[in-house]
This record gives structure tokens, C-alpha cells and sequence, in this order.
């Protein structure tokens, strides 16, 4: 934590007076790097969700034909977890203190 000193001269007996301002931002460092970890959580989650639609066969679209990889673990459990859990990590940056 960085403090400013600023010296003024008081009033009363021409002494000088050092008062130490404290820095006002209120995120530190921890907190942006659990910020950085939440993000890259959410990134993650949503490359995971990635892939073709439902007609879709080999880069293709077949309205005639049906995907089935629209319904893996990947991608209906497995990312929106990863998601959750950067949205989590997120509030936990913002609200911790420094």
C-alpha cells in the first residue's frame, strides 16, 4: 500500500506539518489476479460449449440429418459448471479486501 506525504504550513506558530494520505484504489493486486483467474474460467467455459449445431454434418448443414454431440457432458454440463464458476471467482475478486 503506497502513501503520499504532503507537507502545508500550519497556521499556529509557523510550524510545518506532515500529513500521510492513504491511497484511495481499492483493488489490489490479489484481486486482480483472481479477477484474471475468473475470466480465464469463463473463456474456458464458453470454448467448451463450442461446436457444430444440430444439422450440422461435417462442416455442413443437413436439415435432414440430426447431431446428437448438441447433448455431450462437454457441453451442457461440463461448461456452464466452468462458467458458474468464474462468475463465482468474479464476485470473490470484487468483494475481497485488500
Amino acid at each position: 500500500m503506497s502513501k503520499k506525504t504532503n507537507k502545508f504550513a500550519a497556521s499556529e506558530f509557523g510550524k510545518e506539518t506532515e500529513v500521510q494520505q492513504e491511497n484511495t484504489f481499492y483493488f489490489g493486486q490479489q484481486n486482480f489476479k483472481w479477477m484474471l483467474i475468473g475470466l480465464a474460467f469463463i473463456v474456458v467455459g464458453f470454448l467448451l460449449m463450442m461446436g457444430p449445431d444440430a444439422n450440422t454434418v461435417d462442416g455442413k448443414f443437413d436439415p435432414n440429418s440430426w447431431n446428437d454431440g448438441i447433448f455431450s457432458i462437454r457441453r451442457i454440463r461440463i461448461a456452464p459448471l466452468f462458467i458458474v464458476i468464474g462468475f463465482g471467482i468474479e464476485v470473490y475478486a470484487i468483494l475481497k479486501r485488500k
